[in-house]
């Protein structure tokens, strides 16, 4: 009656293993280290810098612990590990002076503090790795702040109106006027058959317009042009996810090793820079600006020699970037400004490349500029403090207008890093700091301490009663209570969660729901004694039927817990996953692990005199009818 298949003691074992695997790297604490990530947009991290940095380290007689490379995101770093601070300290000012040696001033890589779990190879081997730490835990700096997409939709629509203009006047369709009005660009002419012209060129031009007739004042006819939804979405979805690409980018500056940068909501962004004290620093580096300028190559200048040829005046020569070294002309042909979009593509043949669109203005500078050096060299570059970088080099094959690529990426990757770098070299638009938080080192070592004590002491109160109040039952639910806590952290350890201080509280509260369960079944079996029933009868029976008690009140919570994930943000996002998580592993272990202990201690007896269940309450004997 109470005993369990042995493919159920099976699985229940490999539950513990994965539970005790996969929790135990939270307990072998961190190293100080050093990562060494790319400062420029042109230059990636790659495991050949492996070799540079363990030269500049034997260079400056220093050892360490372990020097390897490692995906972070989408971009590679190199960490070295260390066995204390003062070596970590060294080497950082030794490998900024080795590895920036050409220009000090410009680093190419940057080298930021962190700390690095002590997790055996062969935990590491089987992908276990300890839980992050959240940014109440660590120190640090945290910013929420809201993208003005009102202004992105503004920027857009500038860009519609200037192509409009371009586009007629290539296609020789006269307009009485093209103006603006609110979120649409209205065009004015004298007829009905230039109005039917200048629309068909508009709708296979622009085929994210939308494009209505309307009357006019007097006499004129309208074209009214307004943005397509999916097209409105796009470039809300486009503006955000550039101002994060430049945030990234800004934020590497002040050397945090592994900042988040994430979306929340539809406009907003939250940045988090672990370790960083300097609020007013870290603003000033994500306020400021960049830009973007279209420079003509100086074909005077033989490619090869650019290093030793003498530059010829109004030229200058740039070092640093894709297709570096080259020279070009000082005189910009055009800047970012006039760049409306950006977007990977393919061309004719298939292969990637870049579609850029610029505004009217642009389309025509850029006609001017393009039609005399066709065969010739162009070049995009950013300036940030004064120091350009060469995104890529491109030859001219034909006329550019408003509407051009650029070919020969050479991969799909290129082609969309390309793109993200024409449209990062700025903001998309201006962004409002509206939550400011600084979290000190200190303070988060006492977050953690708190948590884990409050944990601890939790566990403790609600042990000691189950054990007094249930005795041998007790015990198995205070095992069962263990077992869930193990496997909730290797959970979240798998899925590399980060633990916040919501999170510590949501552990905290799960074990206190989690004992419920066992208090259902202990008195359902206390219950069927109450009755008459026999011990074996009492397990197998209080088990059953304090199951779909069990099974409705935590759906009910898990209902609760979804809502918050699916509505909530930041902290409470954070308190849902555990909470949901802890749902999950505690039914497991309240009623699958429990009932399997009770089935190996008392399954194995064929008569049980009683259980180990604490006093069991019976009813006063009632008196016999008519008697008093």
């Amino acid at each position: 009656m109470n005993r369990y298949p042995l493919w159920k003691y099976i699985l229940i074992a490999l539950v513990l293993l994965f539970g005790a695997l996969y929790t135990l790297p939270n307990l072998f604490g961190e190293s100080p280290a050093l990562q060494v990530t790319s400062g420029k947009a042109t230059v990636k991290v790659t495991s050949e810098v492996v070799g540079q940095v363990t030269q500049a380290l034997q260079k400056g007689g220093m050892t360490s612990d372990s020097v390897s490379f490692e995906t972070v995101g989408t971009q590679g770093a190199v960490r070295v590990r260390f066995n204390d601070i003062n070596a970590q300290f060294k080497a950082k000012s030794l490998l900024e002076k080795e590895l920036n040696a050409a220009d000090p001033s410009d680093p190419v890589y940057l080298v930021a503090f962190n700390l690095l779990p002590n997790t055996p190879a062969w935990l590491q081997a089987i992908h276990a790795f300890p839980m992050n730490k959240g940014l109440d835990l660590r120190g640090g700096v945290h910013f929420l702040m809201q993208v003005d997409t009102r202004a992105l939709l503004n920027k857009r629509m500038q860009a519609v109106q200037g192509t409009t203009r371009t586009l007629l006047r290539d296609k020789n369709v006269r307009h009485a006027g093209i103006s603006r009005a609110g979120d649409t660009v209205e065009i004015l002419f004298r007829d009905a058959a230039t109005r039917t012209a200048a629309r068909e060129v508009l709708v296979s031009q622009l085929p994210d317009l939308l494009i209505a007739d309307a009357p006019g004042d007097g006499s004129d006819l309208k074209l009214v042009a307004s943005l397509r939804p999916e097209a409105l979405k796009a470039t809300q979805e486009d503006g955000v996810k550039q101002n994060i690409t430049t945030l990234s980018k800004r934020v590497n500056e002040l050397g945090v090793s592994e900042p988040l940068i994430q979306r929340q909501g539809a406009d907003r962004i939250v940045v988090e820079m672990p370790g960083v004290q300097d609020v007013s620093r870290a603003k000033d580096i994500i306020g400021k600006t960049a830009t973007l300028e279209v420079r003509m190559v100086d074909e005077t200048v033989s490619r090869g020699t650019e290093l030793t040829a003498t530059i010829p005046f109004g030229s200058e020569l740039f070092k640093v970037g894709r297709g570096a070294p080259v020279v070009l002309y000082k005189e910009p042909v055009l800047t970012g400004d006039y760049i409306a979009g950006a977007t990977a593509s393919y061309d004719q043949n298939q292969q990637p490349s870049v579609s850029i669109d610029l505004s009217g203005d642009g389309g025509r500078k850029m006609r001017d500029a393009t039609r005399a050096r066709i065969g010739k060299g162009m070049a995009f570059v950013m300036f940030e403090k004064n120091k350009g970088e060469v995104l890529t080099v491109a030859n001219i094959r034909e006329e550019f207008g408003s509407r051009f690529q650029i070919t020969g990426m050479g991969s799909a990757e290129a082609s969309n890093d390309l793109a993200l770098l024409l449209r990062a070299g700025s903001l998309a638009a201006p962004m409002d700091i509206i939550e400011e938080r600084t979290i000190g080192p200190q303070l988060g070592a006492e977050n953690i301490a708190k948590g884990f004590n409050s944990t601890l002491y939790g566990f403790t109160a609600i042990a000691i009663f189950m054990i007094v109040y249930y005795q041998l039952f007790g015990m198995f639910s205070v095992v069962s209570l263990a077992v869930n806590l193990l496997l909730l952290i290797a959970t979240l350890s798998t899925i590399q969660a980060t633990l916040t201080l919501p999170g510590i509280a949501a552990i905290a509260f799960t074990l206190g729901m989690a004992i419920d369960a066992n208090v259902l079944i202990n008195e359902r079996i206390r219950e069927e004694l109450r009755n008459g029933a026999s011990a074996q009868a009492a397990i197998a029976t209080g088990f059953d039927r304090a199951w779909a008690t069990i099974l409705d009140s935590n759906v009910t919570t898990l209902i609760a817990g979804l809502a918050l994930l699916i509505f909530g943000s930041g902290a409470i996002r954070g308190f849902a996953v555990v909470h949901c998580l802890g749902i999950l592993t505690s039914i497991f272990s309240s009623v699958f692990f429990s009932r399997g202990i009770a089935n190996l201690w008392y399954g194995r007896k064929k008569k049980l005199t009683g259980l180990s269940i604490g006093q069991i309450w019976k009813p006063a004997a009632q008196p016999a009818p008519g008697k008093v």
